[in-house]
């Protein structure tokens, strides 16, 4: 807090505008798991990741461990472990499938889970098994009011 007030500050002086986010970014065309996990379908496979409200209560991300490709994830299992300076948190999958790629910049820059969550912080790609697993997933309104419901209990 003390650090945006800075911030604040430093860029009023400078007459710079700044943008104070409320909440973090929900992408519209994803589907969401209320482990905060997201998923990107593109008819073949499912892009996996954290999403940025994840990542933004985890802190920094140090260290991401990341399954093979080729092992098989199950919906709402975990697959991997995010540490970050807070805490190390489960990955589970939000859908169930076989890893056919998985993010191998995240072993040296486990940092692009916190700079772009939802583009080159994508954790797994899975070849999904039932793509009827995608309905029990919430759209991005339905993630919104989940993390403001979550959020107000805290």
């Amino acid at each position: 807090m003390a650090s945006r007030l800075w911030a604040s500050k430093a860029a009023s002086y400078l007459r710079l505008s700044v943008f104070h986010r409320g909440f973090s970014s929900v992408v519209k065309d994803l589907k969401y798991a209320d482990s905060h996990e997201w998923v990107k379908f593109d008819g073949k496979s499912a892009v996996v990741g954290i999403t940025d409200h994840a990542q933004d209560h985890l802190g920094d991300v140090v260290y991401v461990e990341l399954p093979e490709a080729g092992t098989t994830v199950t919906q709402g299992s975990s697959f991997g472990a995010v540490e970050s300076v807070k805490a190390t948190s489960d990955i589970n999958s939000p859908v169930s499938g076989k890893v056919v790629e998985v993010n191998e910049k995240l072993s040296s820059s486990p940092g692009l889970i916190n700079a772009s969550p939802y583009e080159n912080g994508w954790i797994i790609k899975v070849e999904m098994n039932d793509t009827g697993e995608l309905n029990s997933l919430m759209d991005s309104e339905q993630y919104t009011k989940f993390c403001e419901e979550e959020d107000a209990k805290h």
